[in-house]
């Protein structure tokens, strides 16, 4: 490491549970945001200011100016503009040493279960059931760790699914063919600091999970209400009938 990386990330370097060697792993790392909507703006972020060595950002859409009130990497001169592209400007202002590779397009059977092959981790920041269930198999497949992420309304969930762990359930398990309700924030809304939360909380899971150490959500779901401020946790099971995991 570098005598600037290690005055750049000197305040994580120092903490014990972290250190140099938690540092490293992450330069080294290569994460998979799959969308860069609510959530993968600020996952993004703190995961480029905390020095990921590559992110691979992937969502086919344009920036809409009913995007600029939560998805905070935007501003007005990105509207119309792909997301993916805006994101990586942003995200090379703020460290020029991460690694972006642009995914513009809908990852979907063979290319999508390449990349979550090559990622350490994936970050579901996906906003429909379809794309989570699709995430979700591949990771099962690869036995990729994977962070989960929603948010709606004044609501937020988040789960880690890390596939290297024996009897892990998976977000099928959770998660059924009836539940493919078709929730959008454009016909629910969300508040803008609810999908922040969730989306900084992917990040910090994913560097955990990176750089071992610490406790992840592994097994378990939290659940957020922002109208209360409170947090439920659950404890996850696997489903021993489930279609994606239970042979695994």
């Amino acid at each position: 490491m570098k005598d600037e990386q290690l005055l750049r990330y000197s305040r994580q370097i120092m903490l014990p549970r972290f250190d140099i060697d938690g540092q490293e792993k992450l330069l080294s790392a290569r994460i998979l945001i799959m969308g860069v909507g609510g959530l993968g703006c600020p996952a993004a972020l703190y995961l480029a200011a905390a020095g990921t060595g590559e992110l691979v950002l992937c969502d086919p859409d344009t920036v809409d100016i009913s995007n600029l009130q939560r998805q905070i990497l935007f501003n007005e001169s990105d509207i119309n503009h792909l997301k993916v592209e805006a994101a990586a400007d942003k995200i090379r202002a703020i460290n020029a040493e991460v690694r972006c590779t642009l995914i513009p397009e809908k990852l979907e059977a063979t290319a999508l279960l390449d990349e979550i092959k090559a990622a350490d981790v994936v970050l579901d920041c996906t906003d429909n059931f379809h794309s989570r269930f699709a995430i979700n198999e591949a990771c099962v497949t690869t036995e990729t760790p994977l962070v989960s992420g929603a948010a709606i309304r004044l609501n937020g969930q988040l789960a880690v699914y890390d596939f290297r762990k024996p009897q892990e359930p998976c977000y099928r398990c959770l998660y059924g063919e009836q539940s493919d309700e078709q929730l959008s924030c454009s016909e629910s809304g969300i508040l803008g600091p609810v999908v922040g939360t969730i989306g900084t909380m992917q990040a910090l899971e994913a560097i955990k999970l990176v750089a071992g150490f610490g406790q992840t959500l592994s097994g378990r779901l939290m659940i957020f209400d922002a109208l209360t401020m409170q947090w439920q946790s659950m404890t996850l099971q696997a489903d021993p009938a489930c279609p994606v995991c239970a042979q695994k």
